[in-house]
């Protein structure tokens, strides 16, 4: 088991030391929880515009309503909190369906137990995209053979993305030279000449635009319709252990989405407090949408393309995996 941990863990960066909420409470076990008290649940997350509502959610007391105080710590990506998440360093996770569907199919015990974040399936209106900057040659995703291109964790969601994207324009995408870097440091690097294009979310994608970059490709919408990106989760053991409090996060969540749905002003000021995105910016940010439900069709299409890209031994089991 620590073998296969280590291995979802290479490539990404340590979990930022600092937390960016509360950090009291323990173990945020079932029995933690005291009549009409609340239980502090520590929860692994990207500082990316994806996890607004559970941001926003704290702040608008719908987590404290359910008897939850989230104490939220960054890092770059989901490949790094799965650890965290089995480890027991979290209580719950944000990751995107490839490092869970990974994970799952290597029999490390991870549950999805709520939404987290789905594409827009709009092209050249997503929240994701891979962009140049201004006076790139590169104009189609054909373009990216032989050159780099950064993506926030290599073998996973972002680099099947791309590939499926390199494809679809008649590429090989075996002759792109993929590189591993955090989403706030693409913009510079891009700007700089560091590498070619990148696979941004936002608010990365909106600094590149306003740098005078442009998008070559929206590779979400080009794996799957309305894609569901990422999954909040937890460990099979916590999940079996507390089923209560795993059940608050949920309705807490759900509840947390459909708000952030509906107030996307409120959304774009939450960013501001986990992120360092100029106000100028945010106002351009692309959000996306934020379902109650996953749409298991496009899961099923991403685990497809997963295996075209050999990042399963085994097949994952999706009716294991989500709720």
């Amino acid at each position: 088991m620590r073998r296969l941990l280590v291995g979802l863990a290479a490539g990404s960066l340590l979990l930022a030391a600092t937390a960016c909420g509360s950090s009291d409470g323990g173990g945020g076990s079932d029995k933690d929880a005291s009549p009409g008290g609340t239980t502090t649940v520590k929860v692994g997350v990207i500082p990316i515009v994806d996890v607004a509502p559970i941001y926003l959610g704290r702040q608008k007391g719908i987590y404290a309503k359910h008897g939850l105080k989230l104490a939220m710590t960054t890092a770059q990506g989901g490949a790094a909190i799965v650890p965290g998440v089995v480890s027991g360093q979290f209580q719950f996770g944000f990751s995107n369906m490839t490092s869970l569907m990974i994970a799952q199919s290597q029999n490390v015990p991870v549950k999805a137990v709520a939404n987290g974040v789905a594409s827009t399936g709009v092209a050249g209106k997503d929240f994701g995209a891979v962009v140049v900057k201004k006076g790139s040659p590169i104009k189609t995703a054909k373009d990216f053979e032989g050159r780099k291109v950064a993506v926030n964790t290599l073998k996973n969601i972002n680099e099947s993305a791309v590939r499926k994207s390199v494809r679809k324009a008649g590429g090989d995408p075996d002759k792109v030279k993929f590189v591993e870097m955090a989403f706030d440091q693409m913009p510079a690097a891009l700007d700089q000449g560091q590498i070619d294009a990148a696979m941004v979310v936002e608010p990365a994608l909106a600094t590149v635009l306003s740098q005078g970059g442009h998008e070559v490709t929206s590779s979400l919408v080009d794996v799957a319709a309305n894609l569901t990106v990422a999954m909040y989760f937890t460990s099979n053991q916590y999940a079996q252990q507390n089923p209560d409090l795993v059940k608050k996060f949920q309705e807490a969540t759900a509840e947390s989405l459909a708000y952030a749905d509906a107030h996307p002003d409120e959304v774009r000021q939450i960013v501001t407090t986990y992120t360092k995105i100029p106000a100028t910016v945010l106002a351009k940010v692309t959000l996306p949408k934020w379902p109650a439900d996953p749409n298991r069709a496009s899961i099923e299409a991403l685990e497809k393309l997963g295996e075209q890209d050999g990042l399963f031994k085994t097949a994952p089991d999706l009716d294991k995996l989500l709720p």
